[in-house]
């Protein structure tokens, strides 16, 4: 028997991200989630090392990897419209969840509580508080970039996001992350040498 999780998973690829918005660099969920759990593990690690935390980073990672698995059926929903109103937010998060178990059931049996594990953080977690600061940090990470190279498209959205990071600062990683590495979103390569 063959199964098909995996197919999905490689049309992340496909799924573009800012789909309203000009872009200098277009951006797809599978760069977006690469980039979110880099951020998430390094959260992680600031946590263990800084702040006296005892988190499985590893993990972390793993289900920030797996944060956007939904939009592989349903696509990207453009923030304005998922946030347009709290019964819309609400109806697109039952999407979602039906989603990712449509996807969780491509998967063998015997594999499915453990990719259930990664994909469904449940929204009181730790861990899901990480992932969502992560995710938040790398879109304004995106903003900062498109920025930079010209675009003002992103000028609001950089505005927005900033405010939106600021409000994970009640974790100290996130704000040591913010204080300790954004800034070097904003340099070229040559200031980055």
């Amino acid at each position: 028997m063959s199964y098909n999780f995996f197919a999905y998973m490689a049309r992340m690829k496909l799924i573009r991200r800012w789909s309203l918005m000009k872009s200098v660099t277009e951006e797809n969920i599978a760069e977006h989630s690469a980039q979110v759990a880099q951020i998430a593990h390094a959260l992680a690690l600031i946590k263990n090392r800084y702040f006296g935390g005892n988190l499985n980073a590893d993990r972390i990672a793993s289900a920030a990897l797996y944060h956007e698995t939904s939009e592989v059926l349903t696509g990207d929903l453009p923030t304005p419209i998922k946030y347009y109103n709290p019964e819309i937010r609400s109806s697109y998060k039952s999407i979602e969840k039906t989603a990712n178990e449509k996807l969780i059931s491509m998967l063998p049996d015997e594999l499915r509580e453990d990719y259930r594990a990664l994909i469904n953080i449940p929204s009181d977690s730790y861990e899901y508080a990480l992932i969502k600061a992560a995710d938040k940090i790398s879109a304004y990470i995106k903003c900062i970039e498109e920025l930079r190279s010209g675009n003002r498209e992103f000028a609001k959205a950089e505005i927005t996001l900033k405010k939106e990071v600021e409000s994970y600062f009640a974790y100290d990683e996130v704000k040591y992350f913010c204080d300790t590495f954004i800034d070097t979103f904003k340099k070229t390569l040559d200031e980055l040498e």
